[in-house]
């Protein structure tokens, strides 16, 4: 497929909160420090890239909070999934999940969602920001990728597509706000270090998330979880979803998470629960539903499937 002869770009007019550019991330890596990043909804992000035909791990905008302002210099095609934020095309309102046609020169604008907290924007062809260490993700954490977006940045639009979807919009929940988040959850490794009235609480309550909560964790304020082991526990390695729990309370790892801790963990959200928890604001409210092992399993097949 031949390049245009002047390639087009975003330019950024307005980024809001906090936009970054991010994809699948990057795996197999944990032993060097670095950890997955990526894309915190996964199930979102997947949805904005198939809309406009782009390659699965094609690089996408995660706004948010909305409060986006953008200009294409080149016609194109976008998508928004994720946290339903209203969406501008040169002043006419259109719907998310959806494919929607911009112009050259147009101005894209996103507004602050009535639910959720993260909106992923898919343009047609990706973003061609450079790689590091294999991904376009934006690390926060680490400060590794390419850095949040300014006013006046521009971003060179890819050509990693092929055909469009057979449809041009995705009937896709759109959540409904003050309901609980409920998040699947793997027991172990270190649940034995918990009561069995800890583990009970964990279950039965409904936690708050808390303010000081971004892409690196989620803050859950609720009861406290009496331990078993009082003793202290040498750092060790901790995945995504990973429920570490300090003496503030619960904090569950997103994709920016440190690769190790000196916490216990009491369990382990699934990525599906992951997704939910991805566009949780603070004050939202969280239930844990312990599910077993072999869940996951299945979770992990159907995902596959579905993408």
């Amino acid at each position: 497929m031949r390049r245009p002869a002047t390639t087009p770009v975003v330019r950024i007019v307005e980024p809001g909160i906090l936009t970054t550019v991010q994809d699948q991330g990057r795996r197999g890596l944990a032993a060097m420090g670095v950890t997955v990043s990526g894309a915190v909804d996964r199930s979102a992000y997947a949805l904005a890239n198939r809309l406009v035909g782009n390659s699965p791990g094609c690089a996408v905008l995660e706004v948010t909070f909305g409060g986006f302002e953008a200009v294409t210099t080149g016609a194109t095609w976008i998508a928004t999934t994720g946290a339903t934020a209203p969406l501008w095309v040169d002043g006419i309102r259109h719907g998310a999940n959806s494919r929607v046609h911009v112009p050259a020169g147009a101005t894209i604008r996103l507004g602050q969602p009535a639910w959720g907290l993260r909106t992923y924007l898919a343009v047609r062809g990706g973003l061609d920001v450079p790689q590091v260490l294999g991904s376009r993700s934006r690390d926060t954490l680490a400060g590794i990728g390419p850095a949040p977006l300014e006013r006046g940045d521009e971003i060179t639009l890819g050509t990693d597509w092929g055909r469009f979807p057979p449809v041009d919009h995705a009937p896709v929940s759109t959540g409904r706000a003050g309901a609980p988040i409920e998040l699947p959850l793997v027991l172990g490794p270190r649940d034995d270090w918990f009561t069995g009235a800890a583990l009970s609480t964990l279950a039965a309550a409904r936690w708050t998330v808390g303010a000081a909560s971004n892409r690196i964790g989620v803050r859950l304020i609720g009861p406290e979880l009496t331990r078993a082991v009082s003793g202290e526990l040498p750092s060790e390695g901790v995945p995504v979803g990973a429920v570490q729990v300090p003496s503030s309370g619960p904090i569950v790892f997103l994709d920016d998470h440190p690769v190790t801790g000196g916490y216990p963990v009491i369990g382990v959200v699934t990525r599906e629960g992951l997704d939910s928890l991805a566009q949780a604001r603070a004050g939202d409210t969280v239930v844990f539903r312990p599910v077993p092992v072999d869940f996951v399993a299945h979770e992990a097949a159907r995902q596959r499937i579905s993408h």
